[in-house]
């Protein structure tokens, strides 16, 4: 009976079943036995003796001490940190001279106004499209980043990231790097500490505070609002404003940091529906570390000529991450693709003479390449990144174009709706409209206005005549609303015909034009 069991487990067998079981073999794992537990039985919902269940709903945040640390793309963060923030906070003083009757600060939001000012560029309401264009070309942006390199603009260019990086190393100026943070903070309170708490708290604030006050910058004259907030004259929306956002980069940058990329942010999720298999990531190159162990350990199996990794367990790239991400646990959530932990690993291999880039951007399909021993291809140029770059390049240009073509004066035209038209004593037929003229330039203009498509029409604007055309005077960056009656004496005009406002620049022969029609009662 013996033989025959031993037989019959030697004999092949067939099925998924089986194969698994060779391959927890060939891995050297032994199968242990199962225990038949059976089902409990179950629960009666009228029963007030439920079991608790004592599961968090949520993680309980672990602090990130990061650790400071040096290399190419630490100073690659420094340069985009002194960049992006030089930029928000001077860019509100900068000035531009447009001429009389016109702000001269280069980057406003003129919302009493309702225009928007960038350098030689003015937007009005109704231009509002090119708003929608750069919502577009900053998409496709952000997807060719990610496209390219993953989530390069969560690890350089984000706020969020931006302010964290700020603060943490203020943090460090005042309690120490990582191993003194850690030892104050698992010490008991004394004044040093106490000290050194306040320092840090108040340059947050320092820094909170200049920030909020830099947005509100962008929304009035820097240097007069400037003055009115020295002196307590300023409008109380802006020390609201400037109090929230305060708030706001104070408790972000300051307490939950990490915890915004993780929760708060959709960003990473979205990233991960787009990525492909081309893109670079932040990678530990497991066909280089595995199997890992110490230096010493290390250099004893490679000396028996049994494998041996190089990474050697000394967590200097999970020390200085931001988030406190393990990189060689593979892709995960909370890695914003800093690349510190590459500049931490290659200070270790430098260390310890072994090749840099254990840890560098790279992809799965060229570590599965290097290990079947072929050649390395980064495919940059694809089908999406070349179809982000082509709608960058094309409303990019639609906008370059209708900014270089556009008018300085426009016409709108707005017909009555109630009466459509109106029969006068003598037969005549009337229809009123709305007219809207603008002018975008910084000086007064005067216009005339005309009529086409209309035989034996009477215009009527209650404004000067000149030459049997009508002058309409319009003040500098604004717009003005006249009332214009179109009368027809044809006796059987047709329910609708087409005509056109035309707007003449007297000064300059500029034109503008705007279509509407001519109402009649059917059948004349």
């Amino acid at each position: 009976m013996a033989g025959q069991a031993t037989k019959a487990a030697e004999a092949p067998c067939e099925g998924a079943d089986c194969k698994l079981f060779e391959l927890a073999r060939s891995a050297e794992v032994k199968p242990a036995g199962v225990k038949v537990i059976s089902d409990p039985p179950p629960l009666d919902p009228a029963a007030d003796d439920w079991p608790e269940d004592d599961t968090p709903l949520y993680e309980a945040r672990r602090k990130v001490y990061p650790q400071r640390v040096h290399g190419l793309y630490r100073r690659i963060k420094w340069a985009v940190l002194c960049v992006t923030l030089g930029i928000y906070y001077v860019t509100p003083f900068l000035r531009w001279d447009r001429g009389p009757n016109a702000p001269d600060q280069a980057v406003l939001l003129d919302l009493p106004n309702r225009r928007f000012y960038f350098f030689f560029i003015e937007i009005w309401p109704q231009e509002v499209y090119y708003l929608t264009g750069l919502l577009i070309i900053a998409a496709m942006a952000l997807f060719l980043m990610n496209a390219l390199a993953g989530r390069i603009w969560c690890g350089y260019l984000c706020p969020q990231t931006v302010w964290t990086d700020l603060f943490q190393t203020i943090e460090r100026w005042c309690e120490g790097d990582r191993r003194e943070h850690l030892l104050r903070d698992r010490g008991g309170w004394t004044m040093e500490r106490a000290a050194r708490l306040a320092s840090k708290h108040f340059l947050w604030l320092m820094v909170a505070w200049w920030t909020g006050g830099a947005w509100v910058l962008y929304f009035a004259d820097a240097p007069t609002l400037v003055r009115d907030l020295a002196t307590l004259n300023a409008p109380f929306v802006a020390y609201l404003w400037i109090g929230i956002l305060t708030l706001t980069t104070y408790t972000l940058a300051g307490f939950m940091r990490e915890q915004v990329c993780l929760y708060m942010c959709p960003w990473p999720r979205i990233q991960a529906a787009l990525t492909d298999e081309y893109a670079l990531n932040v990678t530990y190159r497991h066909d280089r570390g595995e199997p890992r162990g110490s230096v010493k350990k290390s250099t004893a199996l490679r000396a028996q000529g049994l494998p041996s990794g190089d990474c050697i367990e000394c967590l200097q790239c999970v020390h200085v991450c931001p988030t406190g991400v393990d990189i060689r646990d593979g892709p995960n959530l909370g890695c914003i693709q800093c690349g510190l932990c590459i500049d931490a690993c290659d200070a270790v291999m430098a260390k310890i003479g072994r090749p840099a880039r254990l840890i560098a951007y790279d992809t799965d399909l060229s570590i599965m390449d290097r290990q079947e021993g072929k050649p390395t291809i980064h495919r940059f140029v694809r089908m999406r990144t070349a179809l982000y770059v082509a709608i960058i390049a094309v409303v990019g240009g639609l906008m370059t174009f209708t900014l270089a073509t556009r008018d300085a004066q426009s016409v709108s035209v707005i017909h009555d709706r109630n009466p459509i038209f109106v029969r006068l004593s003598d037969g005549a037929l009337r229809n009123g409209y709305t007219v809207r003229i603008a002018n975008k330039r910084p000086e007064r203009r005067e216009f005339t206005l005309s009529l086409s498509g209309l035989a034996g029409s009477l215009v009527d604007v209650v404004q000067t005549r000149d030459d049997g055309r009508f002058v309409v005077e319009v003040g500098p960056d604004q717009t003005r609303e006249i009332r214009v009656l179109v009368t027809d004496y044809v006796d059987f005009p047709p329910a609708s015909t087409p005509i056109t406002f035309h707007l003449y620049d007297t000064a300059t022969g500029e034109r503008a034009s705007a279509s509407d029609y001519f109402r009649a009662p059917a059948g004349g």
